[in-house]
């Protein structure tokens, strides 16, 4: 038998599957960094609100507070119509 006609038996095309790990403690870690949430500030709205609204809780403003500080400013009071401020999850 010559060279060329041994059998080929590499696959022609091989597709690397995609490895799914979000059942685990490091998948799910990486999913929530990945998942960023983002909120549009409207007129009317606080922290309070915006944490009651989107994290189920008002108590937990200042999530969003400590989040967004580069957004937001020294004073949480003071959020302007049109920010869009990171939620965390």
């Amino acid at each position: 038998m010559a060279e060329n006609d041994k059998p080929d038996f590499a696959p022609k095309e091989y597709k690397m599957p995609k490895l799914d790990f979000s059942d685990t403690e490091v998948g799910k870690q990486q999913a929530a960094k990945t998942e960023e949430k983002t909120y549009t500030v409207d007129s009317g709205d606080s922290l309070w609100k915006i944490a009651a609204q989107e994290l189920g809780d008002g108590n937990r403003w200042r999530e969003i507070y400590d989040a967004n500080k580069e957004t937001i400013g020294d004073n949480p009071d003071l959020i302007k119509p049109g920010q869009t401020l990171k939620i965390p999850s």
